[in-house]
């Protein structure tokens, strides 16, 4: 690479002649990866597990509904829908839609993805929860528009009525009260010069505004720094804890909270380590500090679950009971409260526990009724509404299922997802292997009992504090596993399975570490014997998908193929390149010297070279992705046909957002694409 950069002009995102060569690519990949009988059996039998009717439909408590969105074939964009708990636990529980977002797009002629609802808890004592406020976005971008809903007419509530909306931004908007917003959004030129949105691209002023005034006479209660990732306002309405927080993210991983005073404007810092996570609750403050942390005379260690009295705090009073304490094999995953408990979920190498807390006890019981060696999720509390949840529980090989209960009385099962392949003869396995340092690097291995050796899938994220955990694997098992392919994740740092300090070690010049522990397990897996260089894939999106760019450019001779995926790759440009300046406390900053100089040997753009044999690779991404730049995957594709390199294939959704698909035929589709292209190479690797 020289200081020109010979494919600047494909970072212009909707430009004709750029969505010209996208074109031509994707026929390319179209022509030799989607003209197959194989490729349109994994796409049919893929998008017959999204569509299908029988999967659980995951739900949120808002008063007496649960509250569901829902996409099938019928429904692409899908449908926002409640019912009742009752109703909802029968085989065929009778669903109440409220917005169809398939008939909405086609009567204003708009391809609307659903981005969200929140909605309004009455605190009036009529029990009616009316008012939502619903974000919709265009072809799956991070940014939307936010327009009110009214859920006891059924209708949007138009500006002109005085309805809230707002234009297509990445903008945030939470209730204060039926009449009253925190709004935070792109309002123009701010008056210290800069724009109201970060260097990020995201909204740092929040205003107050009122029901039937203009948004440009809305109050400002709290304006962040250019330089900041992000910041707003927030308010909690918890009775006898109304509070109102403000907040700035200085970087990705570093923020600073406050309680504010609305009628004043006066801030009082919650005065805790910048990148420890804290969050009042009613009469307390939990804290999770993510590195070392000296308070009261007492070093707290990373990970570990500190809980204080709140006022006191403020105050200046230190005194923390310690609720938990990672070790070398365990650390926490979540927690969760309800009325009466607090519920923690740990990772003890990788395999998760439950335990719950009497809140303010802190005296340890037992949740009843979880499964066994079974991955469980809390997906949802209401602690105002009592001590009700739901949890779901899953491995590898067995299905989800949901879980409804409360911590006194216990869980119990109330629906199962289907089976999608037959795993009644598959095993999934966990080993571990030494990095290039001497750290054990967990990984798993699924497979059928009777492949023993064969095209293997490794799959890695290596990023953010992003934990994978076993869990259904549906779409790996219908298209690669019952076929006998090998599928392997990799637990490699920069993750948060061992808590946060397995991430913050690769931080900025530790960043190495990752990409020797994915390799790591590559070399493991065929020193092993479980598959071998030429059978090997691997795969991953997004920080993944820079994996996946390292490991082309600089282990090469591990692989006989790799899927990039939504990838970052220009790590000299990223932090230009639409949210990319959010990420520069994960990667670096490559105008620093310094920094550069540890960021350039793991910047696959900067490291393509002619006289290199580099693995077949199939490179993906979307067009309408506002959090990476689609520039990043394009470029990459070009420069390795510019140096050569012919089994190069490339494929860009006009659609899609970051997550590459905005409806469920897209995700199939992409899907399709990702193992018809690993089929053919690695079976190729097989004949070889």
């Amino acid at each position: 690479m020289t200081d020109t950069d010979p494919n600047a002009w494909l970072e212009d995102i909707d430009g004709e002649r750029q969505l010209e060569w996208v074109r031509e690519q994707n026929e390319r990949a179209l022509e030799t990866l989607a003209a197959t009988p194989h490729f349109e059996k994994i796409r049919s039998q893929t998008l017959e597990i999204l569509d299908d009717d029988n999967q659980i439909p995951g739900v949120v408590r808002r008063g007496e509904h649960l509250y569901n969105f829902w996409r099938d074939a019928t429904n692409p964009r899908g449908l926002w829908r409640r019912t009742s708990l009752d109703s909802y636990r029968t085989d065929a529980p009778d669903w109440d839609v409220l917005i169809d977002v398939d008939t909405l797009a086609e009567h204003e002629q708009e391809n609307w993805v659903w981005a969200g609802a929140r909605v309004l808890r009455p605190r009036d004592g009529s029990g009616l929860w009316r008012h939502v406020l619903v974000s919709l976005s265009r072809g799956g971008a991070d940014a939307s528009v936010i327009r009110e809903f009214d859920l006891h007419t059924r209708t949007w509530v138009a500006p002109e009525a005085g309805g809230f909306a707002l234009p297509e931004a990445k903008s945030t908007m939470s209730w204060l009260n039926p009449d009253t917003v925190y709004v935070s959004t792109d309002f123009g030129e701010a008056p210290d010069g800069h724009r109201s949105l970060t260097e990020s691209g995201y909204p740092r002023i929040t205003k107050r505004w009122v029901r039937g005034t203009h948004l440009a006479d809305a109050n400002t209660v709290f304006t962040g720094e250019y330089t900041d990732v992000s910041a707003g306002a927030s308010y909690d309405s918890t009775p006898g804890f109304e509070r109102h927080f403000a907040a700035r993210s200085t970087d990705f991983y570093n923020s600073l909270t406050y309680q504010f005073e609305p009628g004043t404007g006066e801030l009082t810092l919650i005065d805790v380590p910048t990148d420890a996570h804290a969050a009042p609750y009613r009469q307390w403050l939990f804290v999770i500090p993510r590195s070392p942390w000296e308070s009261g005379g007492t070093v707290h260690v990373p990970g570990s679950l500190l809980v204080f009295d709140y006022e006191a705090f403020l105050a200046g009073d230190r005194t923390a009971v310690v609720l938990f304490t990672p070790d070398a094999s365990t650390s926490l995953a979540d927690y969760a409260m309800t009325r009466s408990h607090l519920i923690l979920t740990t990772l003890h190498d990788v395999s998760t526990r439950v335990c719950l807390l009497t809140l303010g006890e802190w005296e340890r019981a037992t949740l009843n009724g979880l499964p066994e060696l079974a991955t469980i999720s809390i997906l949802g509390t209401d602690p105002e509404d009592g001590d009700e949840l739901f949890a779901s529980a899953s491995t590898f090989t067995t299905p989800p299922t949901l879980l409804h209960g409360t911590t006194v009385d216990g869980v119990e099962p109330i629906k199962h997802s289907p089976e999608f392949y037959d795993a009644s003869d598959v095993i999934a396995e966990q080993f571990f292997t030494p990095s290039d340092d001497g750290t054990a690097i967990p990984y798993f291995v699924v497979r059928r009992r009777d492949v023993e050796s064969g095209p293997t899938l490794l799959y890695g994220y290596g990023g953010f504090q992003n934990a994978l955990v076993p869990g259904y694997a549906a779409g790996p098992g219908r298209n690669w596993i019952t076929d006998g392919g090998i599928y392997v994740i990799a637990n490699i740092r920069g993750g948060g399975e061992y808590g946060p300090t397995w991430h913050t070690q690769t931080q900025k010049s530790g960043r190495h570490k990752v990409y020797e522990d994915f390799s790591s397990v590559a070399k493991a897996l065929v020193t092993n014997g479980l598959t071998t260089v030429a059978q090997l894939g691997a795969m991953g999106g997004s920080n993944g998908g820079l994996l996946m760019g390292v490991m082309a450019t600089r282990y090469p001779e591990l692989f006989g193929a790799l899927v990039c995926q939504v990838p970052l790759i220009d790590m000299r440009r990223y932090h230009t390149m639409l949210a990319g300046a959010s990420w520069m406390a994960e990667y670096g900053d490559p105008d620093d010297p310094d920094e550069w100089a540890f960021i350039e040997p793991f910047s696959p753009y900067h490291n393509v070279r002619a006289d290199v044999d580099y693995p077949p690779i199939l490179i993906t991404t979307s067009t309408r992705d506002d959090r990476v730049h689609p520039g990043h995957a394009r470029k990459f594709a070009a420069l390795l046909e510019q140096t050569g390199h012919h089994d190069v294939w490339y494929y860009e959704n006009i659609e899609g957002g970051h997550g590459g698909a905005a409806d469920h035929k897209q995700a199939a589709f992409l899907a399709a694409l990702a193992y018809e292209f690993l089929w053919q190479r690695l079976r190729a690797g097989t004949d070889g």
